[in-house]
């Protein structure tokens, strides 16, 4: 049975910065949570590029397991949505929002669809655990992303 986790957050900048700073180079590794044991071993291209790939290795403990996601549709400055191809997940499909307010605010909304492996027993083992991860991840990652982007809109402001 497939989930739905939702994050969503105001940001004190334009949907337009918060997707650029998205999908500058290294913004994947920035908006990786310290605590996350995770590498980056390949990019294929930008977010902006249907097809291209992320390949990482993520350790939970002693095990390690390569994922790969791909970049299956974008939208500029308004979306873009990977899909894990390799991966523990039954399913994975991420969607990356930027959702316009005005000219200096936004709102930045992470939506992640996916499916436990091994059905009911997945989901009795792993669901709690799962949702509390993604929830604190995905907090982390929008504070660290509302630090920047507001950082960056002051500069704008500053220099007009």
């Amino acid at each position: 049975m497939r989930q739905t986790f939702i994050h969503r957050s105001p940001m004190s900048a334009s949907a337009e910065t918060v997707y650029a700073f998205h999908a500058e180079p290294g913004a994947l590794q920035f908006l990786t949570p310290p605590w996350e044991k995770m590498e980056i071993l390949a990019i294929t291209g930008p977010i902006s590029q249907r097809g291209s790939q992320v390949k990482l290795r993520i350790h939970l403990g002693p095990l390690s397991q390569t994922l790969i996601a791909e970049n299956v549709a974008h939208e500029p400055n308004r979306m873009f949505r990977d899909k894990m191809i390799r991966s523990p997940f039954r399913f994975w499909e991420h969607t990356h929002l930027f959702l316009s307010e005005s000219a200096t605010t936004s709102f930045l909304e992470d939506r992640v669809d996916y499916e436990l492996p091994l059905g009911w027993l997945g989901r009795l083992f792993a669901g709690a655990y799962t949702r509390r991860r993604l929830q604190r991840m995905f907090e982390w990652r929008h504070r660290v992303t509302a630090e920047a982007v507001a950082k960056r809109q002051n500069s704008k402001q500053d220099r007009t």
